[in-house]
């Protein structure tokens, strides 16, 4: 098992070097769910947490998670956008696990326009991914992970239908608290596309690091994303975080995402630029032995800031 699923990890992340487009479907699939990841810059893929929320980010963190957690979570992306999630873990054996999962967005209602704007009604658009994820413990201390998911999306009279694949795999050597992480996501194609055009899936390849400063509550945290784009400048791939980890049971942590501070930059008056804090991201949360919550907050536009909430239950 352990050989198969490093020989699919050597064989995907090939493929993911020619995925270099940057006009995507499904994009709500690369929105944080986990508000831990969230607060620490936005794709945290390396924390080991009891946090169902966390296998969505890297499928090989579903390992750290308890026997039969819930996982519910709630996001306000933007004005009229809500995103929901849930999750349930279940430990097979001391190697194995696995996890069900969905995703879904509504972008509220929309104006329907003719050609020559003139309103004529109005329209719903909806995104949902359906999913199940498997972890194994392939060597000591490296977890690999696979999600497999169906994706829908529904845009008035127009809807697709997609099959993606995400991959990772964790080294954490729990003696020095060094995580490490890379993970594939969203390979796979449109089964069904909105007309004739079959369009591509959000392809990232992602890399990061974690650790706690010998013994202090500081654990710093370093995410390399998108890197199937090469003409990014390497700050654009970039997002840092740092979590301090008051006591067992409650963290609170902020994080820079350097691309989305830079995209998000406009001018004012004066001519000067100003990004409104977009890329800022805080949270804190609190993590007991069966029930868990975890709440970010993110400004992914200078117009708006986003509020993520999870919920966890051990049953």
């Amino acid at each position: 098992m352990k050989n198969l699923i490093f020989t699919l990890l050597l064989t995907i992340f090939a493929i993911c070097a020619d995925g270099q487009e940057s006009q995507t479907e499904y994009n709500f699939l690369r929105l944080p769910v986990s508000a831990h990841a969230a607060a620490l810059g936005g794709d945290n893929i390396t924390i080991i947490e009891d946090d169902p929320s966390l296998g969505f980010s890297n499928p090989a963190l579903a390992a750290s998670v308890s026997d039969k957690t819930i996982g519910l979570n709630y996001m306000n992306y933007m004005s009229g956008v809500n995103m929901g999630s849930v999750s349930f873990n279940r430990v097979i054996n001391d190697k194995m696990t696995w996890a069900a999962g969905a995703q879904y967005i509504n972008y509220g209602t929309i104006k329907e326009v003719d050609e020559n704007n003139v309103q004529t009604g109005t329209f719903t658009a909806n995104d949902i991914a359906v999913g199940g994820t498997f972890t194994y413990l392939m060597l000591r201390n490296v977890v690999g992970g696979i999600t497999a998911k169906f994706i829908y999306s529904s845009f008035g009279s127009y809807n697709s239908l997609a099959m993606g694949v995400d991959l990772g795999v964790n080294w954490y050597e729990p003696e020095t608290n060094w995580s490490v992480s890379v993970v594939a996501k969203n390979l796979g194609g449109q089964l069904k596309a909105y007309d004739d055009v079959y369009e591509k899936m959000p392809v990232d390849l992602q890399v990061g690091v974690s650790k706690i400063l010998g013994n202090s509550p500081l654990r710093l945290s370093a995410t390399l994303v998108d890197l199937t784009h090469y003409d990014y400048k390497f700050a654009h791939h970039l997002e840092l975080g740092v979590d301090v980890l008051l006591s067992d049971n409650f963290w609170i942590g902020g994080g820079y995402n350097f691309r989305r501070t830079d995209e998000m930059k406009i001018k004012g008056s004066d001519d000067s630029e100003s990004s409104h804090m977009a890329g800022l991201s805080l949270g804190a949360g609190l993590n007991l032995e069966r029930f868990k919550i975890n709440i970010a907050y993110g400004k992914y536009h200078v117009s708006s800031g986003s509020l993520l909430v999870n919920i966890g239950y051990c049953l």
